[in-house]
């Protein structure tokens, strides 16, 4: 469920068939496959998933997440959103995918016990990553608590702050909290240039991020599509191991 104590873990997220492929990289452990990185991330499309899916049968290859989030905005689901969400799930599975990352959300931000524990269900053998609606939850430590109960295997979280070095404080809170139950994956705002800092602090033994360029031209007032870059891949991953090496020789 965690990393070994001398690994450092590092998804990367994506929305793009180009994405995906600069992701697809030595060093990177798993992929969250989405759409619309611009609007926070939803479900992805049904050709972006099986242009993932031609990849699933190789070896030595990073694990995929998909995103289950049938829409955008809140995380507080009508019965027709959770049908959706359930469709979603099958389809991952379907495709060879081998985790998901969803969450849900009650109207005052804590976690929506019911809804979770049938996104479960549904979600059969498919590893579960409770996404960022966690950081809406007014008790972070009794959510990480459900979470945990719940069958999770990890918490994507910036610390409920803008970025996750912001949230650093309440971070490193919940990685003591959780011990080996259930990983702290630090996201938000995570570059080469904090990952060193923000794992120091933490004690995290794996980080999130989208790692893209700068925006290219949006359209039509849509926001500009983001794609992972290669080379600020290359640099997160030269990060982790110089803090690698610093453990191992500390």
């Amino acid at each position: 469920m965690t990393a070994p104590p001398d690994r450092i873990e590092l998804e990367v997220c994506v929305d793009s068939a180009e994405g995906f492929a600069a992701a697809r990289r030595p060093g990177v452990d798993r992929i969250e496959l989405c759409s619309a990185l611009g609007l926070g991330g939803v479900t992805p499309s049904p050709g972006l998933l099986k242009t993932a899916a031609s990849f699933f049968s190789l070896s030595d290859r990073p694990r995929v997440f998909v995103m289950i989030r049938p829409r955008p905005g809140d995380f507080v689901y009508s019965e027709a959103d959770l049908a959706a969400a359930e469709a979603d799930l099958a389809a991952a599975w379907e495709a060879g995918a081998e985790g998901a990352v969803l969450g849900a959300s009650r109207p005052d931000g804590s976690l929506d016990l019911a809804a979770l524990a049938r996104l479960k269900r549904a979600a059969g053998p498919l590893e579960l990553t409770l996404h960022r609606a966690f950081d809406l939850t007014p008790d972070p430590l009794a959510a990480l608590e459900q979470a945990a109960d719940l069958g999770f295997a990890r918490i994507l979280t910036s610390g409920g702050a803008a970025t996750a070095l912001q949230g650093a404080d309440l971070l490193a809170r919940l990685v003591r909290a959780a011990g080996e139950r259930i990983q702290i994956m630090p996201g938000g705002g995570v570059t080469p240039e904090t990952a060193r800092t923000l794992l120091f602090k933490t004690g995290a033994r794996a980080l999130h991020g989208s790692f893209s360029a700068p925006p290219r031209k949006g359209v039509l007032g849509e926001p500009g599509l983001r794609v992972t870059s290669p080379q600020i891949l290359d640099r997160m991953l030269a990060a982790l191991r110089r803090r690698a090496a610093e453990e191992a020789s500390a």
